[in-house]
C-alpha cells in the first residue's frame, strides 16, 4: 500500500522574524502579515532572514523547478515582523506579537509558532518576560519551536526564549563541532538540558527577497528551526488532534542518537521519515 505524501495542507505556521517577501514560492499562502516594527500593511522583508526561514518551512520550490522546496510546501504562513532591517528587535514588540497570536490563532488556524530569533538578555526581567511569553503560547496549545542560537560552543549558551523548558528548542546538527561549532548548548540557568533536537543548518539554500524567483544561502540554528516546524506541519496534517506535548515526545522517540552529550545534541538528529511513521 502506497504511503500518503503529506504537504502541510490545512496547517498555518506563524513565523516571528524580519518579515516576508512575497516570493513566487509562497503562492497565495501568506494568510496574514502583521508588522510590529513599522506598521506597514503589505508583506515585506528588509533583511531577508524571515523570507529564508519561511522558504525552508514551506516554500513550494516552483521557481527552482522543485530543487529548493521547503519541508511543508502547502503549509500557510502568518508572518509577524518583530525584527528590523538589521535583524534587531525589542522585548516589547515580541511580547505584542505573542498577544496577537493568542487573540488571532483561531481566526487564521495557527498551530505552530516558529521563532528563529534568540537573544542574550540584558536583564533578568527581560529574560523572564520572554520565557513567560512563549510558555503562555505553549500552555494555550500552540506548538512553539525556537532556535538554540549561535552563541556556542560554550556551555549555557542557549539564547532566550529557546531556554524555556517547555518549548521545542532546535540546534544545528552540522554546527556542533570544529571551527563552525556555533550551535547553542545547555544547560540553561535553570539546569535544563537543551537543545531538544538538532537538524541541518549549515549553508541552506532558500528564498530571498529582491525578485520573485531568487534564492540565497544562510547558516545557523535559525535555518534548522523551520525544518522542524515544517515537519510538525506535516504531522499535524496527518493527525490534527495531536497536542504540542505529544508532538514533542514523538520528536524525542524518532531522533537518531549522534553519541554526543545531551546538552550538545539534545535527543539527537531529527529523522523525518521515522517521525512521520509514528
Amino acid at each position: 500500500m502506497e504511503q500518503k505524501e503529506y504537504t502541510g495542507r490545512g496547517i498555518t505556521a506563524a513565523v516571528l522574524d524580519t518579515g516576508i517577501y512575497p516570493h513566487k514560492d509562497f503562492g497565495n499562502r501568506i494568510r496574514v502579515f502583521q508588522d510590529f516594527i513599522s506598521c506597514k500593511i503589505q508583506p515585506y522583508d528588509d533583511n531577508g532572514h524571515g523570507t529564508h526561514v519561511c522558504g525552508i518551512l514551506c516554500g513550494d520550490g516552483r521557481s527552482s523547478y522543485g530543487r529548493y522546496k521547503g519541508i511543508a510546501p502547502e503549509c500557510s504562513i502568518a508572518a509577524l515582523k518583530v525584527l528590523d532591517r538589521f535583524g534587531n528587535g525589542n522585548k516589547e514588540n515580541v511580547l505584542r506579537a505573542f498577544q496577537w497570536l493568542l487573540k488571532y490563532r483561531g481566526k487564521y488556524g495557527i498551530r505552530i509558532v516558529n521563532i528563529s530569533v534568540g537573544t542574550t538578555y540584558k536583564t533578568r526581567n527581560d529574560h523572564d518576560a520572554l520565557i513567560q511569553g512563549v510558555e503562555e503560547l505553549w500552555d494555550n496549545g500552540l506548538v512553539v519551536v525556537t532556535a538554540a542560537g549561535n552563541q556556542g560552543p560554550k556551555p549555557s549558551s542557549i539564547t532566550a526564549p529557546g531556554c524555556s523548558r517547555k518549548v521545542i528548542t532546535v540546534g544545528s546538527s552540522d554546527l556542533l563541532a570544529g571551527k563552525s561549532a556555533v550551535s547553542g548548548r545547555g544547560p540553561t540557568s535553570e539546569c535544563v538540558c537543551k537543545p531538544d533536537i538538532v537538524a541541518p543548518g549549515n549553508r541552506i539554500i532558500s528564498c530571498s527577497p529582491g525578485s520573485a524567483s531568487s534564492y540565497t544561502t544562510k547558516s545557523g540554528t535559525s535555518m534548522s528551526t523551520p525544518l522542524i516546524s515544517g515537519a510538525i506541519a506535516l504531522m499535524l496534517e496527518k493527525d490534527p488532534n495531536l497536542t504540542n506535548a505529544e508532538i514533542k515526545m514523538m520528536l524525542k522517540e524518532s531522533a537518531d542518537d549522534l553519541g554526543l552529550p545531551r546538552n550538545q545534541q539534545g535527543w539527537g538528529k531529527f529523522n523525518c521519515k521515522k517521525f512521520l511513521s509514528l
